[in-house]
């Protein structure tokens, strides 16, 4: 299984950024995939998650109302549409899935991600 994350960059504070993140080697469409961050000397934290279907989502307080999490099964990608970005988004971005199909936690647990993308790195400048 692999993960690749795309779409990071530099940005001004209040602008917006859409993550990409493509898959290969198992049905995409059966695993919740999620994207976690890692800012300069801090842990990785959960930022957003979806079920297989994309019928529901989970959303770290922090982002709420400003990110969005998506799907394309067909596609084999995932979303994450970034809005309103502040200087407290800096990080890098990592995209990941579930090990498990058909399975999803609430709040989700990094824990239960088994496969990680590469990770892509977003600044905001202020």
């Amino acid at each position: 299984v692999q993960l690749q994350a795309s779409g990071g960059g530099t940005v001004q504070a209040g602008g917006s950024l859409r993550l990409s993140c493509t898959a290969s080697g198992r049905t995409f469409g059966r695993y919740a995939t999620g994207w976690f961050r890692q800012a300069p000397e801090k842990e990785r934290e959960f930022v957003a998650a979806i079920t297989w279907s994309g019928d529901t989502t989970y959303y770290v307080d922090s982002v709420k109302g400003r990110f969005t999490i998506s799907r394309d099964n067909a596609k084999n990608t995932a979303y994450l549409q970034m809005n309103s970005l502040n200087s407290e988004d800096t990080a890098v971005y990592y995209c990941a899935q579930r090990g498990l199909p058909w399975r999803w936690d609430n709040p989700p647990s990094q824990s239960n991600y088994a496969y990680w993308g590469q990770g892509t790195q977003v600044t905001v400048s202020s």
